[in-house]
């Protein structure tokens, strides 16, 4: 299941406090920031998309994700891959590279991340 760009940008906020209770939520944001009613309807929906979690403090309810921001890139990633490359990550590494106007730095970079995946799978 994905999160739509609203619900993506609220758990942003979530997996950076870790735990956070509704005013904590709001404060994260900057100007304008979204209506209370706005943050609790999300928080709805993402719970029941199991993204989310609660405890409760009295009448507060502290929430926190259920799903690590690692897991869910790389199931989005690898859904992009699958959908609009072919199923291929060369295509994607392809386009990736050539798109995205990288510098020479940066290339170097991710071929030196790439040779170390290489060397640990010897």
């Amino acid at each position: 299941m994905k999160l739509t760009p609203t619900e993506e940008e609220l758990m942003n906020h979530l997996w950076k406090l870790k735990r956070a209770f509704m005013k904590d939520l709001l404060e994260s944001y900057s100007e304008p920031k979204p209506a209370t009613t706005t943050i609790s309807t999300l928080l709805t929906r993402m719970q029941e998309k199991n993204f989310v979690g609660y405890d409760t403090a009295g009448k507060l309810r502290e929430y926190y994700p259920l799903v690590s921001k690692e897991n869910y890139f790389s199931k989005h990633l690898n859904g992009l891959i699958k959908n609009f490359f072919n199923d291929s990550p060369a295509q994607f590494a392809s386009f990736f590279t050539k798109k995205t106007e990288l510098t020479q730095e940066e290339l170097l970079q991710l071929k030196e991340i790439i040779d170390d995946q290489l060397n640990s799978k010897k």
